[in-house]
């Protein structure tokens, strides 16, 4: 007679689900005994790995083998208090150890130079998002685990009314079926890649941002929309993503330009509405960027500077680009290339250069230099506040790029996902696909709970199905 071992399904092949995939695999085979293990992913296998294929993978650490210092609490601030603090203690203090055990499965880490401003530490896998999904997808189909593409998941299935009983499956031609599982860990990614949703959640506009990388459109809400049917809480900000400023033209993954700060910002009709020099470009980027879709003419913008722009050391880590700005030796003639009314452009240079009389000596791009424009400008320039002078003149289009949503499913420190009544049975959900996001995304932490809870999950999920 066949003997029948418990039946785990993963359903996502992103940084989490292959965490949690590996994770679950190794702690059963540390004790000698088998589960089986599905993991199931929707795209085809030469598009999978989600927004962590593409992602640079910065991770909030000092070091590998501890978190900058203060974590928890800029997490809260990043929040306004609203961030679970169970939540984020786990994280901070199971983060060294798993970084130890990617650095197990061959994945190496160097502290990085992070664009231009100087921030909260990081660590970055060498290879970045793409080694991380390489690297532990070998390391999955070793431990025996058997991994299913073009296999989206439409539904979870109940057993007895109370315990999980499986998942509904979709193939790519339409072929509906039902996948067996005693318990299930979903790590599907937001939902920003659904436009129904994104419409229900941020309004009429929201269906037409521009996605961020060739990966984020898989992230449809699959595990968000299955898991509370079944009556699973939600936590996190519904309000919220992670959006970034890009150059519309590129075709690269991500194309971000982070050098805006350091000259004004005009909209279609040639005039400012912001201050440029508000904050460090991480703590400015996501309400910049959403503003300018949302609120600006043809949700687009333009980021003018002068040539000095050349003179700052290492500007290029701010651009990731595979084409040049826009460039003239007039305003006029910058203004006729990107479309915007030559006179407004004139004289909204004229009166920022008119404001910009601080001490030019003190600009420094890596730091809040205090630089800032006369109070008689509007809006204000808080920083880099240096007069746009020195011919070429440059024009860099950015426009808002979605790289996740916040809001999603409610789960605790063990990463179990709860109902009303406390952790639903055999349920588990890691990375993008849970909430615990408020306000504004703390810098470089995304990728690191995606791993941190994807291996949790793994690890307690194969606990609990040893247990039965």
């Amino acid at each position: 007679m066949t003997q029948k071992f418990p039946k785990l399904v993963v359903v996502g092949h992103g940084a989490a689900g292959l965490a949690a995939a590996l994770a679950a695999a190794e702690q059963v085979q540390s004790r000698g005994l088998r589960i089986d293990i599905t993991l199931l992913e929707k795209s085809s296998e030469l598009e999978a790995g989600g927004n962590t294929r593409w992602s640079p993978c910065y991770m909030r650490m000092s070091a590998p083998d501890r978190v900058a210092p203060g974590f928890e609490d800029d997490v809260q601030q990043a929040s306004g208090g609203l961030a679970d603090r169970s939540y984020f203690r786990t994280l901070a203090d199971h983060a060294p150890g798993m970084v130890g055990w990617l650095q197990r499965h061959g994945i190496e880490f160097i502290i990085p130079v992070y664009y231009l401003a100087v921030g909260p530490p990081r660590i970055q896998p060498v290879g970045g998002g793409s080694a991380i999904v390489e690297k532990l997808l070998d390391a999955v189909k070793r431990a025996g685990v058997n991994v299913r593409y073009q296999s989206a998941v439409n539904k979870l299935v109940i057993a007895d009314g109370l315990c999980i009983g499986g998942v509904g499956i979709l193939s790519s031609d339409g072929v509906a079926s039902k996948l067996d599982a005693d318990a299930v860990i979903l790590a599907t990614g937001g939902f920003q890649g659904d436009p129904a949703m994104m419409r229900a959640h941020f309004g009429s506009l929201a269906d037409s941002i521009k996605l961020i990388s060739p990966g984020t459109r898989f992230d449809s809400g699959d595990g968000i929309r299955i898991a509370t049917d079944q009556g699973a809480k939600v936590s996190g900000d519904w309000n919220g993503m992670h959006i970034e400023p890009v150059d519309p033209r590129s075709r690269h993954s991500a194309p971000v330009v982070l050098v805006y700060p350091y000259g004004i910002v005009v909209d279609q009709d040639g005039r400012r509405f912001l201050d440029e020099g508000a904050g460090l470009v991480h703590e400015t980027w996501e309400s910049f960027a959403r503003d300018i879709h949302f609120a600006r003419p043809n949700s687009i913008a333009y980021a003018i500077l002068d040539s000095r722009l050349f003179e700052i050391e290492g500007y290029q880590r701010a651009i990731r680009l595979d084409v040049p700005p826009y460039q003239s030796e007039s305003l006029e003639g910058l203004a006729a290339k990107v479309g915007v009314p030559a006179r407004n452009l004139r004289e909204t240079v004229d009166a920022f250069n008119a404001a910009a009389v601080g001490d030019s000596a003190r600009f420094d791009a890596t730091r809040c230099d205090g630089l800032k424009a006369a109070d008689t400008l509007q809006p204000p320039k808080s920083n880099w506040a240096r007069a746009l002078t020195k011919p070429p003149f440059l024009a860099f289009p950015l426009v808002g790029a979605i790289a996740y949503t916040f809001g999603g499913l409610a789960t605790n420190e063990k990463a179990e996902v709860l109902g009303e009544s406390g952790p639903i049975s055999g349920l588990y959900a890691a990375g993008e696909t849970t909430g615990h996001f408020y306000g504004t995304a703390p810098n470089a932490v995304a990728m690191l709970r995606a791993l941190v809870f994807g291996q949790i999950a793994g690890r307690e999920t194969a606990d609990f199905l040893l247990k039965q």
